[in-house]
């Protein structure tokens, strides 16, 4: 989803016309009294408030000629200045107003902005604190002070501001907003809530707070109510990106697909260097199949806010499927552990081409990893290869080989255990459940609660172990526990967890090729299975990911996955009994018979 919108009030409007008149009337003025101070300081604001950059400085110019030492004058030609982008020369300038008058408050006020702009942010807080001792009542200040604390990630400090802001003005329903966007990066969703809904008790037309709360119920499972909110934003603001952005997840998530795509598609063509918006445009591409112009828009994830601070910019090109005999490709992981399992497919085909692999994985990945053909060597982050001619992550590996959804690499198993740990761990398990069939279970992903957005996903895919009663009752089955963080094993007789004893996926693989079954969330356990080869069935969420497509029970990833989907946000009964009576049908012995252990 996008992120939280509205942090600071926008500039006020003024109309080029209006400021022309005034511009004409000036200069009218300026002609009887070429010297007037005031008409001089004049024409550079008007300048200055047209873009004209270079006049609004020659009349700046003039008019400190006259009165050196105006701090008026000198805080506007800064702020022409900082329009520009010339800091250093702007600080210095604001530095004199506030030396020739210590409270002059535009003067420091800009000086905070300068600072913060220029990246000194130390020097903006102590100007900014400053200033807040003359005006304890600007709640921009306030703002300021906020913005600079979330921006360097203390959002304890952040939310003190944003609630003395409130505390200022709790009738101003940007305070109120801006809590509310502070406590969702705290993880405060209760909070957050609470602060929207009120700042739209405030001011019911306030598309900001509507687009932060449709992004909040969305990530919640409140589709339908996403979908209101971020209509009802659109209607006061038609061109919002934020809101179409959220208006095309929401109804893609609600299997509205071929909808949210024609949104999407909307808001591309209305903010086209927007690659949040390119970015899920992408997705809904790819989960309706559309590989050729999904995996090309995928590309806009590295401009994203959220992944743009992990791309990495090597000086060697990156790799776009050709042939390079004899040629070293650096191949690094990106995103999840899930992500590496499904992705890793494509170096046997980059070795077909006569390259040279090299690989970086995740540290439990390594050991597993070295058992994919074709690669030269299996690195752990954070090395790296001290000399390579081309890299390429991961996920671009289908937009390198030009995947459509008809050639996705269906070869499995492309990952294997090792034997001599299967042996092992096939001795381990003996004593339980002899002779019954065997089936591996994993309830929840990683919860990854440093970033918001995925926190809620895992929310929304995982589940409670003691919800699992209705599967793990068949006393026909020996059940093993593959969670190996999360919630607890549940207290049941018929499922033994071993999973202390697992430390990297390796041992995982060669527990899991002792199995008959696995079933489990969607997380990076459905992919290792997969790749194995070992039947998997996935208990899905209804807002499936755009892997596993929609309303299919099957994948063309893996040839032995089988996928249940919620009928409804949140409904893990109807998929739970489901898999329950599955596995009471005589038919699944023809599941268990084909398993290899």
């Amino acid at each position: 989803m996008s992120l939280p919108m509205g942090f600071m009030p926008g500039p006020l409007d003024e109309t080029p016309d209006r400021i022309e008149r005034a511009g004409r009337i000036c200069r009218s003025l300026l002609e009887k009294t070429p010297d007037n101070v005031t008409y001089l300081h004049l024409m550079g604001i008007i300048e200055c408030k047209l873009k004209r950059f270079v006049e609004s400085e020659i009349w700046f110019r003039k008019s400190l000629a006259l009165n050196p030492d105006s701090p008026e004058i000198l805080c506007s030609y800064a702020m022409a200045l900082m329009m520009r982008k010339e800091f250093a020369e702007a600080i210095r300038l604001l530095k004199r107003a506030t030396e020739i008058k210590a409270d002059f408050t535009p003067a420091l006020h800009h000086l905070g902005n300068a600072y913060k702009e220029n990246g000194n942010p130390a020097e903006a807080v102590r100007t900014y604190e400053k200033l807040l001792a003359l005006k304890p009542d600007d709640v921009e200040i306030l703002y300021n002070l906020a913005i600079i604390a979330k921006d360097h990630g203390n959002l304890p400090a952040a939310r003190a501001y944003c609630e003395r802001a409130v505390g200022r003005q709790p009738s101003n329903p940007s305070c109120i907003n801006n809590l509310g966007i502070i406590c969702y990066m705290m993880g405060d969703y209760r909070g957050a809530i609470i602060c929207y809904r009120k700042a739209l008790e405030l001011n019911p037309d306030y598309p900001e707070a509507l687009s932060n709360l449709s992004i909040l119920m969305h990530e919640m499972g409140g589709f339908e109510q996403a979908l209101e909110l971020s209509r009802r934003a659109l209607a006061l603001r038609p061109e919002y990106p934020e809101a179409l952005n959220n208006l095309g997840i929401s109804l893609k998530d609600t299997g509205k697909l071929e909808e949210g795509i024609d949104v999407l598609r909307h808001a591309a063509r209305l903010h086209q260097t927007d690659p949040e918006i390119q970015y899920n445009l992408s997705i809904a591409l790819l989960a309706a199949g559309s590989f050729e112009e999904g995996w090309r828009l995928h590309e806009a994830r590295w401009k994203t806010r959220f992944l743009k601070p992990t791309h990495r910019k090597y000086p060697r090109p990156l790799w776009h499927g050709e042939p390079a005999e004899g040629r070293l490709l650096f191949l690094h992981h990106e995103q999840g552990m899930g992500d590496t399992l499904q992705f890793c497919r494509y170096a046997p085909m980059a070795a077909a081409l006569g390259l040279r692999v090299v690989m970086q994985v995740q540290q439990p990945l390594v050991r597993l990893m070295k058992s994919l053909a074709g690669v030269e060597t299996v690195l752990a982050t954070p090395e790296e290869p001290a000399a390579f001619d081309f890299h390429c992550p991961m996920l671009s590996l289908p937009l390198a080989m030009q995947t459509r959804l008809e050639t996705i690499p269906q070869s499995v198993p492309y990952l294997a255990a090792d034997e001599k740990e299967v042996l092992q761990w096939r001795n381990k398990m003996t004593p339980f459940g002899s002779g019954k069939p065997r089936v591996g279970l994993v309830w929840a992903g990683n919860a990854r609660l440093h970033a918001p957005s995925l926190a809620m996903t895992d929310r929304r895919r995982s589940i409670s172990p003691q919800m699992l009663a209705p599967i793990i009752e068949n006393e026909n089955i020996q059940f093993f526990s593959l969670q190996k963080d999360g919630p607890k094993t549940p207290e049941a007789p018929d499922l033994i967890d071993l999973m202390d004893e697992c430390n990297d996926f390796a041992d995982t693989a060669a527990l899991i090729a002792n199995l008959d079954l696995v079933i489990t969330v969607d997380t990076a356990v459905a992919h290792l299975a997969g790749a194995l080869g070992k039947p998997v069935w996935v208990m899905n969420r209804f807002d499936t990911c755009w892997r596993w497509q929609r309303q299919r029970e099957t994948t063309p990833w893996y040839s032995t996955m089988r996928l249940f989907h919620q009928p409804k946000a949140g409904d893990w009964a109807s998929v739970i009994a489901h898999i329950a009576a599955e596995l009471a049908r005589p038919e699944t012995n023809a599941v268990f018979s084909c398993s290899k252990r």
